[in-house]
């Protein structure tokens, strides 16, 4: 999805017809929508129509009695008016808010079906851009726009037929405005679209960079980068701003160009339907209704033309959305499953490339017997998160093959294979709530034993009990009320109550302290065991004990073995080792 294009295509009848399909499920609901619009569209233009009546019948003749009763009249149409347009109101909102409903699940949904690559490229502020503000733009096309157009369509049609009705003639000369109104709202149209759509655009921009400041504010602020942010959010707010006033001139342009053409309308009505009051041709009635008609004329049109605007932004918002929507989803992978796995895991010949011809992996082999320990050690970019990424089948291979329990991992169902999969994380995410809801995640079969039999089981209620509401006690976004130690051993039972027959940890021991880094030891102990495990380290002193140890140097394996005969070998382990035993 490429944010940054700005294209030039107007309004597309196949993205509407897209649009339309929203309101599919409440097609009943649309139909009385309908029904009310045409209903009020008449109830609403009645009153010119009785003031004629009124002038012409009981006014000028003089028969009070007959005006009183027709004043009941009136005032029965305006109660009509206000229960139908209530009802209409109630309606639209209603099938407005059920379809964004169901747009904001299907965008949310989608996301979670989506590969790892897109999020390695789309920035969250665009993500985020497109479930609310082009959501809300949505949500006002549907309650206000689509609906008020029809209503101002159905309300000119009425007036029309109220005029000719009474005279044809006149009727046939307001229609002379017409032409003119539909010439001066595409002209505002396709003046509009364009800076519309920039605009779009460009809030997704700087909501995207607003985004990225706020979450790294620490870093912000620690090495005094608030100028140069605030120059990096100013260039596109201010490209935003100059996108918005253009739109806005036009506008200022077109409306005070339909006030006077309403106003000139108006005094050519009382010049013709004036003079042919005098010669007898048309009563008085007719033309105090004509005249009350034509600005009742023109303020649809007016408004038509502000449902442009509505529209305009909703097509450039839809645009997000649908291509959001038709970004290809993650491949859901085989049929394979399986109630319990084995443990095996298997490269062979496996190339990688997180872009084309840009090799991460090249021709790596290697075979994880089950319940063996496997630790992965290397330089920074040897390739060794990407190992454990392919394991999780977050992206697919260009080459070889990888085996789970002797299947090609393609054949697994993507789904069936994660759950049985473990990561303990470096970097530890902890959504906001309390820690019960972290460990369990939500999940139904996981109960509030297993939960506290987890974190018993890592080490993690050492200080869960020591809080004041325990497995209650909130934990803010990203878990930045509790320390890294904390975080990282309420991963491990996370982990654990998830109940996996892989274990994989990713630097599972960075960044904590001593004592903790005991614990987690510990913990780490308890979940290898009986379980084939992977395990990425800096620190040597960590994988002693695993099984096989692969050292890897720009995506190659160059040395394979445990620990003692790596330093036999005098190779890039020994020396590693060597450095770290000096520093300590």
């Amino acid at each position: 999805m490429e944010e940054e294009e700005i294209g030039h295509k107007g309004f597309d009848l196949r993205l509407m017809a897209r649009l339309m399909n929203f309101l599919r499920p409440y097609k009943w609901w649309v139909v009385l929508t309908f029904v009310l619009i045409i209903v009020a569209a008449v109830v609403r233009q009645a009153g010119p129509y009785l003031t004629k009546i009124a002038v012409d019948d009981y006014i000028v003749p003089g028969d009070a009695d007959g005006l009183t009763y027709l004043v009941m009249i009136y005032i029965g149409l305006l109660v009509a008016q206000f229960g139908v347009g209530y009802c209409q109101s109630w309606t639209t909102n209603m099938i407005g808010q059920w379809a964004m409903h169901d747009v904001r699940l299907q965008i949310f949904m989608h996301l979670q079906r989506l590969p790892m690559r897109f999020f390695d490229r789309t920035p969250v502020g665009r993500l985020m851009a497109r479930n609310t503000n082009d959501v809300d733009a949505l949500n006002e096309l549907f309650t206000d726009g689509i609906v008020s157009m029809i209503s101002d369509i159905f309300t000119i049609i009425t007036i029309l037929a109220y005029i000719f009705y009474m005279d044809v003639t006149l009727g046939l000369m307001i229609c002379l405005a017409l032409p003119v109104a539909f010439v001066a709202t595409v002209w505002l149209q396709n003046k509009t679209f364009f800076a519309y759509r920039v605009a779009r655009t460009l809030f997704a921009r700087f909501s995207s960079s607003l985004q990225e400041t706020v979450s790294g504010m620490e870093v912000v602020q620690l090495f005094g980068c608030e100028d140069r942010c605030v120059k990096r959010f100013e260039d596109p707010n201010k490209e935003y701003l100059d996108a918005r006033l253009k739109s806005s001139f036009y506008h200022a342009v077109y409306f005070p160009i339909m006030e006077l053409g309403g106003v000139l309308l108006s005094a050519l009505v009382l010049w013709y339907g004036g003079a042919r009051v005098l010669d007898g041709e048309i009563q008085w009635g007719v033309l105090v209704a004509m005249l009350q008609y034509v600005p009742r004329f023109f303020m649809p049109l007016r408004d038509i033309a502000d449902r442009f605007t509505v529209l305009q932004v909703a097509m450039a918002s839809s645009e997000r959305i649908f291509e959001l929507l038709d970004t290809k989803p993650e491949s859901l992978g085989g049929t394979v499953k399986a109630d319990h796995l084995k443990g095996e895991i298997e490269f062979q010949n496996v190339w990688f490339a997180y872009n084309e011809g840009e090799w991460v992996l090249r021709d790596v082999s290697f075979r994880v017997a089950p319940g063996q320990s496997l630790a992965l050690v290397g330089a920074t970019g040897a390739g060794k998160s990407t190992v454990i990424s392919l394991v999780c089948r977050f992206y697919d291979i260009q080459r070889g093959a990888i085996l789970v329990d002797g299947v090609d991992i393609r054949e697994w169902d993507v789904e069936e294979l994660r759950r049985r999969i473990g990561v303990v994380q470096q970097d530890v995410f902890l959504f906001a709530g309390d820690i019960e809801a972290n460990i369990s995640l939500g999940h139904p079969r996981i109960s509030r034993q297993e939960v506290e039999q987890a974190a018993r089981d890592v080490n993690a209620d050492r200080f869960i009990d020591k809080l004041p509401a325990t497995y209650e006690h909130e934990v803010l976004e990203r878990g930045s009320s509790l320390s890294v130690g904390q975080r990282q051993l309420i991963s491990f039972a996370r982990t654990l109550a998830s109940g996996p027959d892989i274990l994989i940890l990713d630097e599972a021991t960075a960044n904590v302290d001593t004592e903790t880094e005991m614990w987690i030891q510990d913990a780490v102990a308890k979940l290898m065991r009986s379980r084939t495990s992977i395990a990425i380290a800096h620190r040597l002193s960590t994988i002693r004990n695993a099984d096989n140890i692969l050292v890897m140097h720009r995506g190659q394996i160059r040395e394979e073995g445990d620990h003692d005969t790596l330093l036999k070998q005098n190779g890039i382990y020994a020396r590693l080792y060597q450095l770290q035993y000096q520093e300590e």
